[in-house]
C-alpha cells in the first residue's frame, strides 16, 4: 500500500516563486507517482473562496514550469456533483490545498462532502500538499486568524496529525510562543518558504526555500526550546 503523505508549507507567494524549491520537490514526487502517465495535480482553493486567479497561478507554475496537468475543485456557492468531483480526485497524483480562511474551508468541506473525497485520496496514498490553511488543517490544533482577521487563536483542526502547528511562524513567533508557554505544550512552527513532510502521520523531514521548520517545546513553562527540524 502507498504511504499516506502530507507536505505542509508554512507560507510564501506561489506567484513570486517563493516556494519554488518546495514546488519542485512536489512536482518530482508527483511524476514518480504517475509513472509513464503525465502527472496531474488537483488544486483546492476552498480557503480563498474558490479564487480563480489563485488557481491560475498554480496552473502557470505547475503546468508552465513543471509540465504537470492541473485541475481545480470548485465547491463554494454552487451545487457539487460528487460523482463528477470524485473523477477529478481519482485522476490526481497530488492534491494542493491553497491558503486563506481555514475554519471556513473545513466547514465547507464537511457541508459539501468534499472532505470524504480528500480522506479517500489520503488513504489511497495520494500526496496531499498545502500552504498556510492547507498546511495546518490536518493537525489537532492550528494557530489561525480565520474568525477575525488579525486576531490569532488556536482552533481545532481535522486531527489527522497530533499536536499544534503555526504557519508563517517567522511572523507569529512571539504570540505563538506565549500561548505555548501558558499551556506548557509542544508544537510545530513552520516559517514561510519552508515545509514539513509527514509520512503516516510522522514528521520525517523538512524542505527549505529559505525558511525553517521548528519543533517547539514549552513543557517546562519557563522558555520555549526550539530545534530546527
Amino acid at each position: 500500500m502507498p504511504e499516506r503523505r502530507i507536505v505542509a508549507i508554512g507560507g510564501g507567494e506561489l506567484k513570486n516563486k517563493e516556494t519554488f524549491r518546495i514546488d519542485s520537490y512536489i512536482a518530482a514526487e508527483a511524476k514518480k507517482a504517475a509513472g509513464d502517465r503525465r502527472a496531474c495535480g488537483l488544486f483546492l482553493p476552498t480557503a480563498s473562496h474558490d479564487c480563480m486567479p489563485y488557481y491560475n497561478t498554480f496552473h502557470k507554475v505547475y503546468t508552465g514550469i513543471f509540465d504537470i496537468k492541473t485541475d481545480v475543485a470548485l465547491t463554494v456557492n454552487r451545487e457539487v456533483d460528487l460523482g463528477r468531483m470524485r473523477g477529478k480526485f481519482e485522476k490526481a497524483d497530488f492534491l494542493y490545498v491553497g491558503g486563506g480562511d481555514t475554519v471556513f474551508m473545513l466547514d465547507s468541506w464537511k457541508k459539501t462532502g468534499l472532505l470524504s473525497l480528500i480522506e479517500d485520496a489520503y488513504e489511497r496514498g495520494v500526496m496531499i500538499c498545502g500552504l498556510s490553511a492547507g498546511a495546518i488543517c490536518w493537525f489537532e490544533e492550528m494557530y489561525s486568524d480565520s474568525v477575525i482577521e488579525g486576531e490569532y487563536a488556536i482552533y481545532p483542526g481535522l486531527g489527522w496529525i497530533k499536536g499544534k502547528i503555526s504557519p508563517h511562524y517567522n511572523e507569529r513567533m512571539l504570540d505563538f510562543d506565549r500561548i505555548l508557554l501558558y499551556n506548557r505544550s509542544c508544537a510545530w512552527g513552520v516559517e514561510n518558504a519552508a515545509a514539513l513532510e509527514l509520512v503516516e502521520g510522522v514528521p520525517v523531514g523538512s524542505i527549505s526555500d529559505g525558511g525553517k521548520v521548528y519543533r517547539l517545546d514549552a513543557s517546562s513553562g519557563k522558555s520555549v526550546e526550539k530545534v530546527i527540524f
